[in-house]
């Protein structure tokens, strides 16, 4: 278990801007992502050191996203205003994650303008939907040189989140402490009676901590 990536739901003036910020902000650039076939949603891509990185997603006008979890919940955070949607953490074995939330992994894919296609499966939107704190769970299939933080080489690090809501509680979602799959990411718990979910991530630039 090991934390994957953060999930940014594109803002009112769309996917292009958002990630225009974003990406500015950090001193950094973004690339294409591409579209979520099954999901009804598309992203960009902001690599991260560690094997990690954070995407900037937006909901597309089809049907899919009106009925996949993860397109509900980027229209949902989408429409509030944006902001920080979720973050995921990458498991070897869904299976214990399917018999104790009572349902199956669901299957995910992009595919890359040469053909090649990132594929995925991935559990828990609902929980997040529910209660934000709590990160979705996914697992990386085929070619492991496709993950999002391959895209370019990158310096970039996520060394912070700061996060309504409990130790305890997530803790209690993974069925692990949640410092496992956190590693070298420190967690700021505020506010753990208030709206749950994710308020800021720090990250270390070249110009210095940023957070967003």
């Amino acid at each position: 278990m090991r934390m994957d990536h953060v999930s940014y739901a594109c803002e009112h003036d769309g996917l292009a801007a958002t990630t225009e910020r974003i990406a500015t902000a950090l001193g950094v650039e973004a690339v294409k992502g591409g579209v979520h076939p099954r999901f009804g949603t598309r992203n960009m891509i902001i690599p991260l050191a560690g094997h990690k990185y954070l995407e900037v997603v937006e909901v597309l006008d089809h049907p899919a996203s009106d009925k996949a979890p993860f397109g509900q919940a980027v229209r949902a955070r989408s429409a509030a205003g944006g902001g920080w949607m979720g973050w995921c953490v990458e498991v070897d074995d869904l299976a214990p994650f399917e018999e104790r939330l009572g349902r199956s992994a669901v299957n995910g894919n992009r595919k890359f303008p040469d053909g090649r296609e990132l594929v995925w499966k991935q559990i828990g939107i609902l929980g997040l939907i529910a209660d934000p704190q709590v990160p979705y769970m996914l697992k990386w299939e085929g070619d492991p040189s496709l993950h999002p933080s391959n895209a370019y080489e990158s310096s970039l690090k996520m060394s912070c989140l700061t996060i309504a809501g409990s130790a305890s509680r997530v803790t209690e979602w993974l069925g692990e402490p949640v410092e496992k799959p956190l590693e070298d990411v420190a967690v700021e718990w505020v506010a753990p009676h208030g709206t749950p979910g994710i308020l800021s991530v720090t990250f270390e630039t070249a110009n210095g901590a940023v957070t967003l």
